[in-house]
This record gives structure tokens, C-alpha cells and sequence, in this order.
């Protein structure tokens, strides 16, 4: 299954959030991102699928995807609510077919080679790498990559890869030439006074380096 175009992923966080989570989504969406995950690991099960039951209106209504971070049961009603599951480094993702089968956008979060050239394509859809750069987000969390250690884990696999961590709009071109299929961010756009306009640069960074082949 393809990455959402764009290949911009915005995760939430409501403790970082400067504005209410609604508005920050709702800005980002009417600015262009078509693909926002929720990641609230500090709720229940059921708050965090209740809060993306709240949000999904908001994803419909641009046609884009609401995905769920976290090793999520498969249910018939979760399932009804979200477009994807996205793992945690280390979760056994050997149920992801059941998702799969019913159509949803499955990730996984890596930090080494060896877990790149370990994920199944037959599983995954995609996956994401990082901390790409320092991150405020959670600072301390790395090393980072760089964009070279970023294009080591972007070539040991046939998935696509996208790169979090520290991404800002001058640094998406070199991450996209490292072999980054998509970027993602956090906190870039939850601590944003204005998110939709920190969504329309991240968008024209992306449209910008797409004019330059990515090595594969």
C-alpha cells in the first residue's frame, strides 16, 4: 500500500500541544497533510481509540488517514475507527495481516540496520526511522542519525522509510536525497503557534526535493 500523499506524517502529542488538539489537526489537514497518527501512550487502550473516534470527522472530511500508534488489538469496531496501525520498535507485528487484510496502512517504528533489513514486507507497509536529528520532543533520545546514518537503514530495505526526529523544512531535502520516503513530526507542529503554516513549509520542502531523484 502506498504512503499518503503527501508523505507527511503528523503525530500527536496533546501534552506538547500549544492549541487544542482539534484545531492543531483540523489547521494541518486544511494545509495540506492527508495522514496524522495518534499517539497518546499515557492513555488506556480505550481513551486513546475513543480519541481517535473523536478525530476521525476531521480525516474524512480531507480524505485523509488516521492511523494509531501503539500495539494495537485487532477488533471490528477499532478497525471501523482508523486507517492504520502504526508498531513500536520491538512489538511483535506477526498479527499485522489481520489489518492488512481489511485494507489499513501498517508501520513500525526501527533504530538500527538490523531492524530494517529484518522487517517483512509481507507485514509491513512501511516504516519509520529516526531520531533522525535532535529532537525537543525528546531530547536526549538518539543518537542521531544524521543523514547518513538515516540512508544506512533507507537502503537495507525494500520498504518504504520515513524519517522523524528534528525534521524541519531545511532539513527535509537532505533527508529525501538520503532515501526518506516521508518525513515525520511532532512537536514541529504541536508546540506551532500557527500549525498550518508550519504544515505548508514542510509540504513545499517536500514538493521542492521531489524535483531531485532520491538513490536507492
Amino acid at each position: 500500500m502506498k504512503l499518503p500523499n503527501p508523505p507527511l506524517l503528523v503525530i500527536t502529542d496533546r501534552r506538547q500541544a500549544l492549541l487544542p488538539l482539534a484545531e492543531i489537526l483540523e489547521a494541518a489537514l486544511e494545509a495540506g497533510c492527508r495522514w496524522i497518527s495518534v499517539r497518546e501512550k499515557d492513555l488506556p487502550l480505550d481513551e486513546q481509540i475513543g480519541l481517535a473516534q473523536q478525530l476521525q470527522p476531521l480525516t474524512r472530511r480531507a480524505g485523509a488517514r488516521l492511523t494509531l500508534h501503539g500495539n494495537i488489538p485487532f477488533s471490528d469496531s477499532t478497525a471501523a475507527t482508523i486507517d492504520g496501525v502504526h508498531f513500536p520498535d520491538g512489538a511483535d507485528v506477526s498479527a499485522a495481516h489481520i489489518w492488512r487484510e481489511r485494507g489499513k496502512l501498517i508501520g513500525r517504528s526501527i533504530h538500527t540496520v538490523a531492524q530494517a533489513e529484518a522487517a517483512d514486507p509481507g507485514e509491513l507497509d512501511y516504516l519509520v526511522a529516526g531520531p533522525a536529528y535532535e529532537s525537543a520532543s525528546k531530547p536526549g533520545y538518539g543518537p542521531s542519525l544524521g543523514a547518513g546514518g538515516f540512508a544506512e537503514r533507507a537502503h537495507a530495505t525494500p520498504l518504504p522509510v520515513v524519517a522523524i526526529g528534528g525534521v524541519d523544512p531545511v532539513r527535509v531535502g537532505p533527508l529525501r536525497k538520503a532515501g526518506a520516503a516521508g518525513v515525520a513530526v511532532m512537536g514541529g507542529v504541536m508546540r506551532a503557534a500557527d500549525p498550518g503554516r508550519a504544515v505548508r513549509a514542510l509540504i513545499a520542502a517536500l514538493d521542492e526535493a521531489e524535483r531531485y531523484p532520491r538513490p536507492r
